[in-house]
Parts: C-alpha cells; sequence; structure tokens
C-alpha cells in the first residue's frame, strides 16, 4: 500500500490578492526586481502555445510531464500556468498536478513529490478558493478548525527517498474568477499585472536551480494572440523570453488555417518552434501542414480525445504516450543542437571573420559574444558560467554601431512592415518608377528633417555613399555658381581644384571619396588608405563637456582669444550653448574672424584651388570619440560659408532622427543645410537605407539637355521597398506621443533620458576626464594614465569586461572613451539603471587608479 501524508492547506488572504499554498509542498517564487533574461541551458525549457483556446494545450503539458517523470533515471518537471482565468473551478495547474499523479500510479512504483500552488488570485477567486476549501474540509470531518488552519489529507506516491524521487511543481501566477480574456478579468475583478511584473516573476522561476535536470513547461493562455492581463498579445509579452515553442495545432475543420496563421504569428516574431502536436479529427489536417511547413520540423499526432465527460482520460494517455515520448525526444534534440551550435560558433568565428575595427591579436575566443537574438534594447547573448551554458539579456550600449532605436513593440511592427512589404513588391527597380513604400518614406523626409528647406530626396544604401552623393551634388552647385563649368562643352572652365571644408575629428564613411573630405586621423592614415590625400581645408573645432559640474568650453590654441572671459567659458547647462543670444557675443566674434582668417589664407596660398563645399557632422563628432562640438562655431561656419555661395552639407547619419533628442540636429544649430545625408536610425537600424536630402536649387544644377549632366550615380537597392517601409513607419513612431513617450508634447524635442545627477557625480570623479550627455547618448572619457594612445588605447579594457559580463552591458569604447546609447523610446528608469552600473564600476576605478597613484608618489 502506498503511504499516505498528512498535508498542511494554508489559506492567507492579502487586500488585494490571496497567496495561497494549495496541496502539497511547493518551492517560494521571488518577486523579480527586473525581467531581464537568464536562462539556463541545461535544463529544457519551452512554451506551449495554443493555435487557438481548447486544443488541447493543458493535455499536451501533461503528456509531456508524464513522459518526463515516466523516465527511468530521476527527473524533475515545472508546470507552470502564468494566466488562469475562470479560476478556481477551472484550473490547468490542478488539472496537470491530478493528471500526471494519477498516471504515475499505474506505473512502477517510485517516489513522486508533488505539488499544487496559485500565487496570486483576485478577491473573487480567493473567495471561491476559501469556500471550496471549507467544503473539502467539512467532508473530511475537520469543522471547527477553520479555513485559515485546516489540515487536509492528501496521497503521497511511493516512498521519500532524498536521492531517488521525482518532484512535479505545478503553478498558477495569477488567477480570476471569470473564464473571459485576461484582460476583462482584471477590468471586472482587479488585480492588474504589468507585462514587465510577469514576465520578471517567470524569468526568476526559470533562473532557481535544483538538483538534477528540470523540465520547465510554460502554458500560455487562448491562442496565441490572446491578450494577456494588461491587454497586450501574448506572443508580444512573452517575446523578451524568446522560449522554444511547442505550437498546439487544431485538428478540426478550419484548424488547418488557424495552425498556419499561429505559426505565421509566432514565426514573425523570431520565436523558433520546435513541433507542432494537434489532436486527430479525422480530417488528415497534419498532411496539409506537412505540405505547407516542408518538414521544417515536426508534425506529431494525437488519437481523438473522448466526448464522454465522465472518462477520466487515462486509458487516452496511455494510448498517447508513444507520441509524447516522440515530442520529449524531439524538444531534447532541439536543446542539444541548440546548445551545440551556440557553443561551436563560438569557437569556430575567429577561423572565418574578418571583423571591421577589430584587431583580431586582441580577441581571446572566450570573450566572442554570441547573440541569440534581439529583444528591443538588448542582446540575449549566450555564455557558459560556472559550467553552465546560459542565456543571459545584455544591454546593447551601443546601439548596434548608433544604428538601433526601436524598443520591442517597435521591432514587431517593423518586422510586420518588412514582411508585407517584401511579400507585396521583393525588390524593385526605382529609376523611372514610383511605389508606395519610397513615396511615402519621402514624404515622411521632406515633411520631417527636410521641411522648410528640402525638396528632393535621393536614396541611396548606406551614410558613407550617401556623403560621397552630397559631395558630387555640392561641387557641381559650386561650380555652377562660380561660373567654373560649361555645360555645352561639359568642361571645367580654365584649371580647377575643387577642396571641402570641413573639421578635424569629423568623419563621414569609409569608401575613398568620403575618406577625402575628412582631416588625417586612424581610419584615414598610410596603414589604412595609401592613396588617401585628405583634399580639405580642416579646421579644429572648440569643443564643450561638463566637467566637475560644470559645462565648459574649450577653445584650439590657434584661436585668439584675448578678449574672452572665463564667464564666456562655463555654463550651467547645454541649453545656455544654445541661446542665440550668444551670436553677439565676444566668441562668435572670435569664431567669424578665425574661420574667416583661415578661408583667406587658404585661398592666397592655394590659387585656382576652391573651396567648393562645407561639410559637418553637427553637433557631435562620433568616431573620434564622441566630442561635442559649440553650436555657435558650426552656425557661424555656416554662416561664413553663405557669404561666398559655398554649398552646405550636413552629415546626420549619426545625429539625425531624434539621436541627439531633436529629429534633426539642424534645430540645435539654428541653421539650415543646402544638401543633407541621413541613415542609421531612419529605418530604426533594422535594415540598411540612406537618403540624400537636397534643395531645388542643388536639383535643377543636373537639369540640362544631355543625360551626361545628369547625376550619374546610382546603387541596385536604391529606395529598396523594405528599407522604405522601414524608414516610414519608424520615422512616424519616433515622432508622436502616443508611440515614443520620450517626446515632449508641442515642444518637439525628447526628455532629458539620462540622469543628470549621475552624469554630474561621474564627471566629478578623479578618473573622468570629461562627460558628454545629450540626447540618446551619454559618453564618458577617463583620463590616460601614460602615453595617450587615443583611439588605440586599451586602458579601459578590463572595465569593458566587467560591464559585460558582471552587469550584462554591452559597451565598445573609443579608445578611453566610454559610451551609452539608447533608442529614442527607451525608458527614462532603464536608462538610469544602465547608467547607475556604469557609475558604480566608473567610481571602483577611480579608486584603484587613485591607490596606484599613491602607491607611487610613496615608492618616489
Amino acid at each position: 500500500m502506498m503511504p499516505r501524508t498528512r498535508l498542511r492547506l494554508s489559506i492567507h488572504h492579502c487586500r488585494r490578492y490571496v497567496q495561497l499554498p494549495f496541496l502539497i509542498q511547493a518551492k517560494f517564487i521571488h518577486e523579480a526586481s527586473s525581467p531581464s533574461l537568464e536562462l539556463d541551458l541545461c535544463n529544457p525549457t519551452f512554451m506551449i502555445w495554443g493555435s487557438n483556446t481548447g486544443v488541447g494545450k493543458t493535455l499536451v503539458s501533461t503528456g509531456i510531464a508524464a513522459s518526463v517523470l515516466s523516465a527511468s533515471k530521476p527527473s524533475h518537471c515545472v508546470y507552470v500556468k502564468p494566466v488562469q482565468t475562470g479560476f478556481p473551478l477551472d484550473s490547468d495547474s490542478r488539472f496537470v498536478y491530478r493528471k500526471v499523479s494519477e498516471i504515475l500510479r499505474r506505473g512502477k512504483p517510485r517516489a513522486l513529490f508533488a505539488s499544487d500552488r496559485v500565487l496570486n488570485a483576485s478577491n473573487p477567486a480567493y473567495r471561491e478558493v476559501r469556500r471550496a476549501a471549507s467544503v473539502r474540509l467539512e467532508d473530511n470531518g475537520a469543522e471547527g478548525l477553520g479555513v485559515r488552519d485546516a489540515c487536509y489529507e492528501e496521497e503521497t506516491i511511493g516512498g521519500i527517498d532524498e536521492e531517488m524521487f521525482y518532484r512535479l511543481t505545478c503553478l498558477t501566477f495569477y488567477g480570476w474568477k471569470d473564464a473571459v480574456s485576461p484582460h476583462i478579468a482584471v477590468e471586472r475583478e482587479g488585480m492588474p499585472v504589468d507585462d514587465s511584473l510577469l514576465r520578471g516573476k517567470l524569468s526568476s522561476l526559470l533562473m532557481e536551480d535544483g538538483k538534477g535536470v528540470v523540465w520547465r513547461l510554460v502554458e500560455t493562455a487562448g491562442g496565441v494572440a490572446s491578450p494577456g492581463p494588461s491587454g497586450s498579445l501574448q506572443c508580444d509579452l512573452y517575446r523578451p523570453l524568446r522560449l522554444p515553442v511547442i505550437l498546439v495545432g487544431d485538428g478540426r475543420l478550419g484548424g488547418i488555417s488557424a495552425t498556419i496563421s499561429a505559426y505565421e504569428t509566432m514565426k514573425v516574431r523570431g520565436y523558433d518552434i520546435v513541433a507542432v502536436i494537434l489532436e486527430s479529427h479525422g480530417l488528415q489536417n497534419e498532411d496539409s501542414l506537412l505540405s505547407y511547413l516542408k518538414n521544417r520540423f515536426p508534425v506529431l499526432v494525437l488519437p481523438s480525445v473522448p466526448d464522454d465527460p465522465s472518462n477520466n482520460l487515462i486509458d487516452w494517455f496511455s494510448e498517447s504516450s508513444k507520441v509524447f515520448s516522440s515530442l520529449q525526444e524531439v524538444m531534447l534534440s532541439y536543446q542539444r543542437n541548440r546548445t551545440q551550435s551556440l557553443h561551436d560558433m563560438r569557437k569556430r568565428a575567429g577561423d572565418i571573420f574578418w571583423w571591421p575595427f577589430t584587431q583580431h591579436k586582441f580577441v581571446p575566443m572566450e570573450s566572442v559574444t554570441v547573440i541569440d537574438s534581439r529583444c528591443g534594447e538588448s542582446f540575449a547573448i549566450h555564455e557558459v558560467r560556472h559550467n553552465k551554458e546560459m542565456i543571459f539579456s545584455q544591454f546593447d550600449a551601443c546601439a548596434s554601431w548608433w544604428t538601433q532605436g526601436p524598443d520591442a513593440i517597435l521591432q514587431i511592427e517593423l518586422a510586420q512592415e518588412m514582411g508585407y512589404t517584401a511579400a507585396r513588391y521583393g525588390h524593385v527597380m526605382f529609376p523611372e518608377n514610383v511605389y508606395e513604400p519610397s513615396f511615402r518614406c519621402a514624404e515622411l523626409l521632406l515633411g520631417g528633417v527636410g521641411k522648410d528647406w528640402a525638396s528632393r530626396v535621393y536614396f541611396s544604401d548606406n551614410g558613407s555613399t550617401a556623403v560621397e552623393i552630397a559631395l558630387k551634388m555640392a561641387l557641381r552647385q559650386f561650380l555652377l555658381d562660380h561660373g567654373l563649368l560649361d555645360f555645352e562643352n561639359v568642361n571645367p572652365v580654365g584649371v580647377v581644384k575643387i577642396r571641402v571644408l570641413a573639421l578635424s575629428g569629423s568623419y563621414h564613411g569609409d569608401t575613398l571619396g568620403a575618406m577625402e573630405a575628412q582631416a588625417p586621423t586612424s581610419y584615414t592614415g598610410f596603414l589604412q588608405h595609401p592613396w588617401y590625400s585628405g583634399k580639405g581645408l580642416f579646421l579644429k573645432p572648440p569643443t564643450i563637456f561638463i566637467s566637475k559640474e560644470m559645462w565648459n568650453l574649450s577653445l584650439p590654441d590657434c584661436f585668439e582669444y584675448d578678449n574672452i572671459k572665463n564667464d564666456d567659458l562655463q555654463f550651467s547647462s547645454y541649453g545656455e550653448f544654445l541661446s542665440r543670444a550668444r551670436d553677439s557675443s565676444a566668441v562668435a566674434r572670435c569664431y567669424s574672424a578665425h574661420i574667416s582668417n583661415q578661408l583667406l589664407e587658404f585661398s592666397t596660398s592655394s590659387p585656382c584651388t576652391y573651396i567648393g563645399a562645407l561639410i559637418i557632422e553637427p553637433v557631435i563628432h562620433g568616431s573620434d570619440g564622441m566630442h561635442m562640438i559649440d553650436p555657435l562655431f558650426q552656425r557661424m561656419l555656416v554662416s561664413e560659408c553663405r557669404k561666398r555661395k559655398i554649398p552646405v552639407i550636413f552629415d546626420e547619419v549619426f545625429s539625425g532622427f531624434w539621436r541627439l533628442g531633436r529629429e534633426s540636429a539642424a534645430e540645435l544649430l539654428g541653421c539650415l543645410p543646402d544638401i543633407a545625408c541621413f541613415g542609421k536610425l531612419m529605418t530604426g537600424g533594422i535594415i540598411p537605407l540612406a537618403a540624400t536630402l537636397v534643395t531645388e536649387t542643388v536639383f535643377n544644377a543636373f537639369r540640362g539637355d544631355s543625360k551626361l549632366i545628369a547625376l550619374l550615380h546610382g546603387h541596385s537597392y536604391s529606395a529598396h521597398a523594405m528599407g522604405c517601409a522601414a524608414a516610414a513607419k519608424s520615422i512616424q513612431w519616433f515622432k508622436d506621443p502616443s508611440t515614443n513617450v520620450n517626446i515632449e508634447h508641442g515642444e518637439g524635442k525628447l526628455k532629458e533620458i539620462w540622469d543628470m545627477k549621475v552624469v554630474h557625480q561621474l564627471s566629478s570623479f578623479p578618473s573622468v576626464k570629461r562627460v558628454v550627455s545629450l540626447g540618446t547618448l551619454c559618453a564618458i572619457e577617463l583620463h590616460a594614465t601614460g602615453l595617450d594612445l587615443g583611439y588605440a588605447s586599451l586602458q579601459v579594457s578590463s572595465l569593458v569586461q566587467q560591464l559585460r559580463r558582471e552587469d550584462n552591458v554591452y559597451v565598445r569604447p573609443l579608445g578611453n572613451v566610454i559610451y551609452l546609447m539608447c533608442g529614442p523610446c527607451t525608458s527614462q528608469h532603464f536608462c538610469s539603471q544602465q547608467l547607475n552600473k556604469v557609475c558604480k564600476r566608473i567610481s571602483e576605478f577611480s579608486k584603484f587608479d587613485e591607490e596606484i597613484t599613491i602607491r607611487s608618489n610613496i615608492y618616489k
């Protein structure tokens, strides 16, 4: 006879919800403090989804759990139902608990330690639980004990052997009484549940260690696109976790369509579908599904479920055991292959890749980041920690080379938009054609970043080529304006040499022409580009930064600034730098005089050589180390070029589309270009596309009676439909306050994203040289110890590795510059969390640096 154990059933009532241990011993699940993902790949973890409600998800969960616990080797299974309505009358976790226990009783004797528990229930659901518990107590002769301290007998299978036992833990996180959609239940009964809270609770469960292998099965509610408690679709709600999917298909009439729709809904969101399993209704739906899926993964068929409500289904589970055993093998195979693939990629990457901007000699293979997926601002990365294969959430602090802007919601929107566009257009050539995505994108560009100045859009494929195009356009305009081009002979008038005016430290791309428009740097030296000659006049710009909690203006030594006072060099906020009152200041006169003198000196020393264009990166020189340029200087530069009819190019590939807190950085400068280049954030970073915007005057410089006068430049993928569709979606999403919570209503700018208290704190650390914070960017430069090697410095390598491995912040430094970059929609709270991690690490770095200095002085 099986041993019987007396167990205590405790019911604890709280004001808004109830925490109720149900039946047999269960582990306490801690509330997650953060929704970041940590998943142990050593333990099989799968999510059970349904193509619709009522297709048998819980039967499948039960079958898998029974198969797992029927194995000869002791194993454990955790079943989780995050959301349950119709509770407690309908409780899937209780069904799994009872049926698995009953199935195993028929097998060979073993020690099974089983439990069922609900963590939170609405008040109406709690009252039902309490009433049901009282009835059961009366049935067991327990009247008078009271519902808060009641004993209930429950059978445990087998003996309790600590080394050889099987554990089944069934959990319901949230339960509501009404059998309706969860978001409706919340409206009726209260107990709202935020998406991040629900994910956090689930994530904390997935992080818990257990002895041996623990199978974890998470069953959703309803169909894949059924709403969760907040109203979010469940396929979106759980996407940050991206657990592999067992899709329960529909074997009924119409089930082929429902199953395919569910599959495609999951696929477009980046889920891995491991298998489809469905109940047979004699319609052979599985044949059509296999044909459509092209054998990408198995489609398993269960026998028909008996219609008799009195049937306890034990015989059905017995009949289905081979199917569930096969499904278990498929799941194990997927897990092994996934883990092995992630593990092997790290080993093999260094043998087959040539990474850009990377000295391979400095890259040990164990430091290679293996990215399993991306969701919004974060990577899901694979690492081996404590001898375990793990998936971790890691903040992409460099916004994947400054391209990324979407939060998790926009990422899904863009995936859907591009999927639709690819299906509708594929790729179509652009010359003399028009199609909706290209037309819509061009309209939005001209009405946004090009508003009040641009009239034409020229599409290309990346920022560097957008700059090449802009240079061609500007130089043509200059030649015409100054009578240096004869269209009749299509030849220059006399001997003409053309140069550009640019700023030292600027970066305009890696194509050969774009490199000629930038001053000598690590990127253009003889080692990198033996052909480089630097066809420009390159001025050193004044920079601004935060140090010791004050904004400072630093003027290059080549400026004559005897009349400038200290008050002109320090400010309490960046907004003061933007003030137009500075246009009549001594600093403005200094700037104007310096620019005029440089242009005059160039023209007198270089006969027959002209400055044909000005090209600048507005406000921030990114690749040079995130140096912030005084907007007054750039405004004066534009003004001086206007006087001389020199076309003005703004390279906004980095700065455009809210990167610096405004849709266009031209708004910060307070002046407009003739030509501007955009890329990166324009598409949300999800696909390459670039655009060069111009005035009608520039466009007319290429009109004429010969095709040779036209702009003979192009790319096979110009105005790619998918890129234009993504850009149109992103442009609208970023500027709409209903989709971007960071937009200040009526102000046309982003709220302050980075916590300025923490920014000022950072600027006061002894190891910190300067801090720059603007829009989505926060950059910190550390003092160089010893020789300042600039971009080649490895001083912060240990700090970078700490942030990556211990704080889950993926930073990629620029020499001694550590920077964080978020998207325009990223929450201030999330940014504060990441900035505080960096602040803590740099604080420790500063203390260590200070100790080294003290010891060095003592030694001296």
